[in-house]
């Protein structure tokens, strides 16, 4: 119960799914104010399930970030859709995200009979309201009302900030009564290395040929604090010989270009200045090999 207000405190856990590129993590940035799952215009970029910890006076909502569910063509597509329905199965909330400039289709009524089977409340959040005009979101939002059993249907947009607030006092409003769940300096529960390893894995996929996104992982060996200076020393993995000179590019320069970028957004991270020292390997075929996925973190 909070003092002040009388109102019960909740606390729970909350995630977004829905097709990739259906706008989840930029919509979990724009709710935590800061850069922690990973964003992309590529599909799939998420690998990790990344919780970040949103503290209000009478609540705490705990956000998870889950890969998109999607047709797996490897042991990595399957083991990351294992892991979205562990993750489903776990969370108080769930925000069903679909795009506002999309017709709906095949995709979100799959995950929309998947998420029918679970025990969590599931609220319909259209994304990126920010690229339709008023007549064009009034429909989709009528479609998607018709889509499934939603608690609520909430439009946003996480790129100009309209209705963020909003939507994460839905979200808490249907947490449970609860004691806070984590202490009030936390943003996240994942270690630090994950996040540099997601941020250089970031900065490696911006500009590089389709053919890459699931092809690079990225495992940080050491992180060396030493005073104002952070040494970190990271591979990232490719898949072919091939592969490794796209990302290594002319004479090195776009490798030098993936640590600049990436060095700059673990700096903002870390708080610290930052040594970057990238080198990339190649593990042959490791999305379908069990051993090399086990040593890449999956």
């Amino acid at each position: 119960m909070n003092e002040r207000s009388g109102r019960a405190y909740r606390a729970g856990f909350a995630c977004f799914v829905g097709r990739p590129n259906a706008g989840k993590s930029t919509l979990t940035n724009a709710i935590v104010g800061q850069k922690i799952a990973i964003t992309s215009n590529k599909p799939q970029t998420t690998r990790h399930v990344i919780r970040a910890v949103l503290h209000r006076p009478e609540s705490q909502l705990v956000l998870v970030d889950t890969p998109g569910l999607h047709r797996p063509r490897t042991l990595l597509g399957e083991r990351l859709n294992d892991l979205v329905r562990q993750t489903w199965s776990e969370v108080d909330v769930i925000g069903l995200c679909i795009p506002a400039d999309e017709p709906i289709g095949r995709g979100d009524r799959f995950i929309t009979g998947e998420l029918a089977e679970l025990k969590a409340t599931v609220l319909a959040v259209v994304t990126k309201t920010d690229l339709v005009d008023r007549k064009r979101l009034a429909e989709q939002l009528l479609a998607v009302s018709e889509l499934g059993d939603f608690a609520e249907v909430v439009p946003v947009s996480a790129v100009s900030g309209h209705q963020v607030d909003t939507l994460v006092e839905v979200m808490t409003r249907y947490l449970p009564e609860s004691p806070q769940l984590y202490p009030d300096d936390m943003l996240t529960d994942d270690p630090e290395q994950v996040l540099v390893a997601e941020l250089i894995r970031e900065a490696a996929l911006e500009g590089v040929r389709d053919e890459l996104p699931h092809s690079i992982a990225v495992v940080v060996e050491e992180m060396i604090p030493e005073g104002r200076l952070t040494k970190i020393y990271a591979d990232v993995y490719v898949e072919r010989p091939s592969q490794k000179a796209i990302v290594i590019g002319h004479r090195g320069a776009r490798l030098k270009g993936v640590g600049t970028a990436a060095r700059r957004q673990i700096e903002e991270l870390l708080g610290t200045k930052v040594y970057l020292d990238l080198h990339v390997r190649v593990a042959k075929d490791w999305q379908r090999d069990p051993k090399q996925l086990r040593k890449l973190g999956f």
